[in-house]
């Protein structure tokens, strides 16, 4: 429990014992100095809760680093946070900067299995991930009460002669809580339609995950992506510890929305006594993604929600009559938020 918990407190209340805000809740702009991830710029947040996370201002607003009272919520892979200049576009070279962390970007207009389309090579899962932000800018303010802490931008994914989309992210949390939210806003700004798609890869790792945790998912329907999967298909809510030589495992869900259209996907460690709890809308984000790889060093659970029903890439959405290809036609926009909230349990 922090102190936050213990009282409630006001401005002029807290502002009695401490000389600055940052002592308790706050933003600090850093850049990376070291390996592959040198010159990135960096947001480090804190909310006063024990909730820390990174912002990627170099990686589409992208967050890594997510801890909660020192435990790391997220997954980190072995590749660690990457500039942008280091990424491979071609084929499955989105894994070499594939830093894992809480939660990566894949689109704007490509997420799933490589391919060529008609004369463009489309690499897995797309450029969003990889593109800087511009108009980078954040902010701690005391709004009616509360001390909130905001962070936006932009990124484009273009070329001559081809695609304009652009990505505006808003991410907000206050002193004294344990919720990020994710606001973001798609749009189509060149002159003829264009194919998009999006999905939201989060990446939950040790030691939220391990074999004492439990995933809450109510799903419609849940399909395999492939033979692998289909092996384990009857246990795609059960995990396992880390096993040598285990294949990763795919599934697509229909996830079941409450009253209001919102869907939750919870995973909780009761022997931690924490969860994680994601929380969005189905009609914005129809398909939720499941990775499952409870391999050796890979030990990740992904929860990804998306706007395309296959892994495919986009040359097997549009192909796919059942899902289809999701367009934008000029000037058209598509907003979608998501709610990252910490939970302890018992």
């Amino acid at each position: 429990m922090s102190f936050l918990d213990k009282q409630d407190w006001t401005k002029e209340s807290l502002l009695r014992y401490v000389g600055h805000m940052d002592q308790i809740a706050g933003i600090k702009l850093v850049e990376d100095g070291d390996g592959k991830g040198r010159g990135s710029r960096i947001l480090q947040v804190w909310t006063g809760t024990g909730l820390c996370f990174h912002v990627l201002a170099d990686r589409g607003l992208d967050i890594s680093t997510c801890r909660y009272k020192g435990n790391s919520l997220a997954w980190n892979s072995s590749v660690g946070e990457v500039h942008p200049a280091h990424y491979e576009p071609r084929g499955l070279g989105w894994l070499r900067s594939f830093q894992g962390g809480l939660f990566v970007t894949c689109g704007l207009d490509q997420y799933g299995f490589p391919a060529v389309d008609g004369d463009e090579e489309v690499g897995l899962h797309g450029r969003a991930s990889n593109l800087p932000a511009r108009f980078v800018n954040y902010r701690t303010q005391w709004v009616d009460g509360a001390y909130e802490l905001e962070i936006s931008g932009e990124t484009r994914q273009t070329r001559v002669h081809g695609e304009n989309l652009a990505l505006r992210r808003h991410i907000s949390t206050q002193m004294g809580s344990n919720k990020i939210v994710i606001e973001d806003e798609v749009t189509n700004e060149g002159f003829a339609p264009h194919p998009h798609m999006i999905l939201y890869h989060f990446n939950l790792g040790f030691p939220l995950l391990s074999e004492a945790s439990e995933l809450d998912v109510r799903a419609e329907q849940t399909i395999a992506r492939d033979a692998q999967a289909e092996t384990g298909i009857a246990e795609w809510q059960n995990l396992q510890p880390p096993t040598s030589g285990y294949r990763e495992q795919v599934f697509r869900h229909v996830p079941a929305a409450d009253g209001d259209g919102h869907v939750q996907v919870t995973l909780r460690n009761r022997a931690l006594g924490l969860g994680l709890q994601i929380t969005y809308d189905r009609n914005a984000l129809p398909y939720l993604y499941q990775w499952k790889m409870m391999g050796e060093g890979t030990y990740v659970l992904g929860i990804e929600p998306g706007n395309c029903g296959t892994l495919g890439g986009r040359v097997q959405a549009r192909a796919e009559d059942e899902s289809g290809l999701v367009y934008l036609a000029p000037g058209e926009s598509r907003r979608y938020k998501i709610g990252v909230e910490v939970v302890e349990t018992s």
